[in-house]
């Protein structure tokens, strides 16, 4: 089957003034975003970026992110976005490792880009002389270059193909059932795999995109409600600072379809507070690797079953693998394994890396997720954790995030975390770290007497630590490396 690479180009010539992305106070045409995409192709072309050079990005969440994601397909080059939150020391260390031909920077990045190359240049110098003629990429070709978490420290640059980019915005759209009369907001930085959640699908059918340069709750609100925003998705974080904002209680979310959370589980409490405002609640799954959209799940079974992710894409296979290589059993706990056409290629100049992730059998190429998940006899998926957070206490398996969803019960908890560390007698047991709401008290002895109400007396953690805040990640995710960096 072929895949045209130039579908911006289809859509800007059958629906040029249809609205496609609203950013800083205006709608951009599909026409305009193709003229966009083609200009920044000029203008890079100009600077001598060929096929296969990577092409860095400082910019919180932009127009011209879109720009040169677009502008990829013309020239071959590799769209490579950096993490607008690392230190400048972390930067030079992935800057010298991707060996970007230019960097582009936007408002506020100026001196740390310069620091990192002193030809870095602003967004604005994407307007070059129209591109024209035909693509020069193919469906096996790399379009992004996104950074993932690494064991040595330094993050992975897992290498994402068209193939990839594509297959994931078609059973998007067919599986989760999006109209071109969906409007969404890009909130989640445009540097992390979330920008191919629902962004690139919904352009992929003529949809409507809204881009918030960073993520404000009361400006998000106020969006959903003046431009009948239809889909929501952040991570819990973000709905968290949703629904607690003082404004929440009087939005209208009544155009909202859904809301789907990914990147973490979703606490109760916060879909309980959604639900209660008529906005219908999904858990998401996927991973910078793969998709990014992995599972599908239908309303009425996401509310029926909350903390299902559902069941896998038309187009992925998906196995649980045990710690000795078997099979796991239905509700027995294993490593998701995925295999398809949204797998990415490899991770940049990393082979080793590669060897630890993919398993290679007859019949295709599967990708070791590392976090683990159960099966229940109708087929249904539930993430328990990551692979590697997973700990034995006493001989007995503990998921941290099922002794964070008790905690996230009480009335009291905002925020936690819950991590394995060493003990003499027990092997390892648990710590929580605990945010509170703001104003609630609760010592560790009541939290501890909740909790042994709820889960058996292994799964309680032996030590608990209050803090004012969590350590969290660009993209909202919590940090528990850091905790155990910290605290170890």
């Amino acid at each position: 089957m072929e895949l045209n690479l130039d579908w911006l180009g289809r859509l800007a010539q059958y629906h040029p003034d249809r609205e496609a992305v609203f950013f800083q106070g205006r709608w951009y045409t599909y026409r305009e975003l193709y003229e966009r995409a083609r200009r920044a192709a000029g203008a890079l072309r100009a600077l001598g970026v060929a096929g296969k050079d990577r092409v860095g990005v400082l910019a919180h969440n932009h127009l011209d992110l879109l720009s040169l994601y677009f502008s990829a397909p013309f020239l071959g080059h590799i769209l490579t976005p950096f993490n607008t939150r690392l230190s400048l020391e972390e930067l030079k260390a992935l800057y010298a490792y991707t060996r970007p031909r230019v960097l582009f920077y936007g408002e506020g990045f100026e001196a740390l880009a310069l620091a990192l190359d002193g030809k870095a240049l602003p967004l604005s110098a994407l307007e070059g002389p129209l591109v024209e003629g035909k693509v020069q990429a193919g469906l096996e070709d790399p379009a992004l270059l996104l950074f993932t978490g690494g064991t040595t420290g330094l993050p992975k640059g897992a290498l994402i193909p068209y193939r990839q980019l594509l297959v994931n915005a078609i059973q998007t759209v067919m599986a989760w059932g999006l109209t071109r009369e969906d409007r969404y907001i890009q909130a989640t930085p445009m540097f992390h795999a979330a920008l191919n959640v629902l962004t690139t699908p919904l352009l992929y059918l003529g949809g409507k995109v809204l881009i918030q340069e960073r993520f404000d709750p009361g400006e998000y609100l106020a969006w959903v409600e003046a431009h009948r925003v239809s889909l929501l998705f952040l991570v819990p974080t973000m709905f968290q600072m949703l629904s607690e904002h003082p404004r929440f209680a009087a939005t209208d979310l009544a155009s909202v379809r859904f809301a789907i959370s990914g990147g973490a589980p979703c606490p109760a409490p916060v879909r309980v507070a959604f639900r209660r405002r008529g906005v219908r609640f999904k858990q998401g799954y996927g991973l910078t690797e793969c998709g990014v959209n992995c599972f599908t799940i239908e309303l009425e079974e996401a509310e029926a079953y909350p903390e299902s992710v559902g069941r896998p894409m038309p187009h992925l296979e998906a196995r649980l693998v045990k710690e000795d290589g078997s099979p796991a059993g239905r509700g027995e706990a294993g490593e998701l394994w995925l295999k398809g056409p949204v797998v990415m290629l490899g991770y940049f100049e990393r082979p080793e890396e590669d060897a630890k992730v993919f398993v290679e059998e007859e019949g295709g190429r599967w990708l070791r997720t590392g976090d683990l998940a159960l099966k229940d006899e109708e087929g249904r998926f539930y993430i328990v954790g990551r692979r590697k957070e997973m700990f034995i206490s006493g001989g007995e398996n503990v998921f941290p995030v099922e002794v964070e969803r008790a905690l996230y019960d009480h009335p009291a908890v905002l925020e936690c975390a819950v991590l394995g560390m060493p003990d003499p007698r027990w092997g390892e047991v648990g710590w929580a770290f605990v945010v509170l709401r703001p104003g609630a008290r609760v010592d560790e002895e009541e939290l501890r007497a909740f909790l042994k109400a709820r889960l058996a007396g292994y799964k309680v953690p032996k030590r608990f630590v209050f803090l004012d805040e969590l350590p969290k990640s660009g993209p909202g995710k919590i940090l528990k490396e850091e905790l155990r960096r910290r605290y170890g």
